[in-house]
């Protein structure tokens, strides 16, 4: 029966080459090698090992038996001799490679007599260890300390005196102190001088979901915020674009006037039937400065004295007036830090306190040089609410909201980044020094 076999399949053995004239170059020592003779090789092996072992590697007396008797059994054996299947001639080979265990090996347990030791559980706890865990929970320590408060400021640097040594006149190395405004309490830049919580509870405005009235109460409110914004900045340019013209407008009135005040009579009259003398362009279309005199200047000395004089005599007479009140101002500032703890120990604290915090009116001098930083808006367009969680946007920035609630609670001052550092101009010279020989 003919064997079908598929065009595109290939046929399992490596592509030959017979015929190969020209063996220069290496790539023609590796392209297409005939290797028949290998894989016949591989092959005939392979059936010797089955068989019992290679051939060549036999003794003589393995291979050859030298028959003295003959076989008794030849002569009672019929002539008419029934060959079997092919089938059950190869089912009754056996190969003489042993086959592969299916079964686990088994482990040697050969040993050399010392017995190891037991490896202790850590995945459980002892009955001893749960009976004592058991009585701490119920209020019982076989070990109490009492705590008794500090009477020092356990993070204050403690000093050591240092003894005196032959080297005492070399400066010692002082550490750097903290400042004092590290022990007082941080001021809110607030102006009613209440502190606010880190992190506020948002109204119901703020939620993915909100209801209808708060959603339509912030954005109202948000929107009113916006347009006023808007106003005051185009007022803003408004007032500069009139500021701008009405300095373009007298920039050029002083100049007209200038040059009017600098053309005298001749000039004015020296146009006839359209010809103007060319000596107008020659002159200076600007007024030089007289010199002053000796008498001008120390008059001008003199007033400046004293203007100085009277500032300086109206501010020790305010001086001395406030030393005269000094008790009375004292008690209008008591009574003001009285009035003003009085009101925020009676005013109830708003849980419901809105996470907007442009909302409160801030204090007017602020820590640092830099203004607080405005708050981003937080609002969501009606168009752009979500009836799910999987469908909703994150909005804002976390470290942004940590980094001003700081600001507000007066834990660090406003700064600016500075992304590059203002580095020094140096300029490199060439010494002449090598110029300088004598012979």
């Amino acid at each position: 029966m003919p064997v079908i076999k598929s065009k595109t399949a290939g046929e399992g053995e490596a592509p030959k080459q017979f015929s190969q004239p020209s063996r220069k170059g290496k790539k023609a020592w590796r392209k297409n090698v005939d290797v028949t003779e290998v894989e016949e090789g591989l092959e005939q092996l392979n059936e010797e090992i089955i068989r019992g072992g290679v051939i060549r590697e036999k003794a003589s007396e393995d291979l050859f038996v030298l028959d003295i008797r003959g076989d008794a059994a030849n002569a009672k054996k019929s002539k008419h001799f029934k060959k079997g299947l092919k089938a059950d001639e190869i089912i009754n080979q056996r190969s003489a490679v042993p086959a592969v265990s299916m079964r686990k090996r088994p482990s040697d347990k050969t040993t050399n007599g010392i017995i190891p030791a037991k490896r202790q559980r850590t995945n459980y706890v002892s009955p001893k260890e749960l009976a004592r865990l058991k009585r701490v929970a119920d209020g019982e320590h076989e070990n109490t300390v009492e705590v008794n408060d500090a009477s020092y400021d356990p993070w204050a640097v403690q000093v050591k005196p240092k003894q005196q040594t032959a080297k005492s006149f070399i400066p010692e190395k002082e550490n750097v102190k903290a400042p004092k405004s590290m022990k007082q309490q941080p001021i809110s830049l607030l102006d009613n001088g209440k502190h606010v919580p880190a992190v506020q509870k948002p109204s119901g405005g703020y939620s993915y979901n909100p209801m209808f009235t708060d959603y339509e109460a912030r954005l109202a409110e948000e929107s009113e915020k916006a347009l006023e914004a808007e106003r005051k900045r185009l007022d803003e340019e408004k007032k500069e674009q009139e500021r701008q013209e009405a300095v373009a407008r007298s920039a050029a009135e002083a100049e007209a006037a200038e040059a009017r005040a600098n053309m005298s009579e001749w000039e004015e009259d020296s146009e006839w039937e359209g010809f103007q003398t060319d000596g107008d362009d020659e002159k200076p279309t600007t007024k030089r400065p007289q010199r002053k005199t000796q008498t001008q200047r120390n008059r001008i000395k003199r007033r400046k004295e004293e203007e100085q004089l009277a500032k300086h005599k109206a501010a020790i007479k305010a001086q001395r007036r406030q030393e005269h009140r000094i008790s009375e101002i004292a008690e209008e500032v008591e009574e003001d830090e009285r009035n003003r703890e009085l009101i925020l120990a009676t005013e109830p604290e708003d849980d419901n306190a809105v996470a907007e915090l442009k909302d409160y009116k801030l204090r007017r001098k602020q820590l640092g040089k830099y203004k607080l930083p405005e708050n981003d808006l937080e609002l969501v367009l009606p168009d752009e609410l979500q009836d799910s969680l999987r469908l909703l946007k994150p909005e804002g920035n976390l470290l942004k909201d940590r980094y001003r609630s700081m600001l507000l609670r007066g834990k660090v001052e406003s700064r600016r980044h500075i992304p590059f550092k203002k580095q020094a101009n140096t300029k490199f010279t060439e010494k002449w020094t090598y110029k300088d020989f004598t012979i």
